[in-house]
């Protein structure tokens, strides 16, 4: 099969969705004996509702899982098909984060797998997000702000820089992830929006 063909790119997919579908935070939480992280704070799977738990370790490492997983999709997809199949899987993913079939298609918001996949397909990108976070973050001390500018300035910046295919697909993951953040966007037109080391 070619490297771009649709059975790879399916597969890639595949991939990408079953590595991104495993739900660490909910199952770090269960492991330490914390119950469904689903029934605290948010509700999502992801590192934020993690460290409602006050477990900042277990929020540490759900977060590098989360980035881990999303960056093996891309590198694992990219030594088997190459690079189209790996954008692909890594893609595939941060669906599989976001709505994962394991879980009724409810899962986290996709931040920390989107970063993990940008590492693993152009560290350029995963660098103007890191700067683009840090910035935004330290001027506003929003961090969900901060995630929603840097993951947006993602898509624009690999179109700059001329990865094309990366600018697409991350503008569709950009796009999806701006869904999943309604809420926090309400807030924070609203003024409502926590700041960072603020008390809920």
């Amino acid at each position: 099969m070619a490297p771009s063909s649709l059975p790879v790119l399916l597969i890639a997919f595949g991939l990408g969705y079953a590595l991104g579908s495993i739900p660490f935070g909910l199952l770090l939480t269960r492991l330490a004996g914390l119950g469904d992280v689903r029934q605290i704070g948010s509700g999502n799977i992801g590192a934020t509702n993690v460290l409602r738990t006050g477990r900042k370790g277990l929020a540490a490492a759900t977060l590098l899982l989360d980035a881990a997983k999303g960056a093996a999709a891309v590198l694992i997809a990219h030594a088997a098909f190459g690079p189209t199949a790996a954008t692909v899987a890594g893609f595939g993913a941060l669906l599989g984060h976001i709505f994962p079939v394991w879980l009724k298609f409810k899962g986290g918001k996709g931040v920390a797998t989107f970063l993990g996949v940008l590492i693993a397909l152009a560290w350029q990108l995963a660098a103007i997000f890191a700067i683009v976070w840090l910035a935004v973050a330290a001027t506003t001390r929003i961090s969900s702000l901060a995630a929603l500018v840097a993951t947006v300035a993602v898509p624009v910046a690999a179109y700059v820089l001329g990865y094309n295919e990366i600018a697409i697909v991350s503008a569709l993951m950009a796009a999806i992830i701006l869904i999943k953040h309604r809420g926090n966007i309400r807030r924070l037109l609203a003024g409502e929006e926590p700041k960072i080391g603020a008390k809920a």
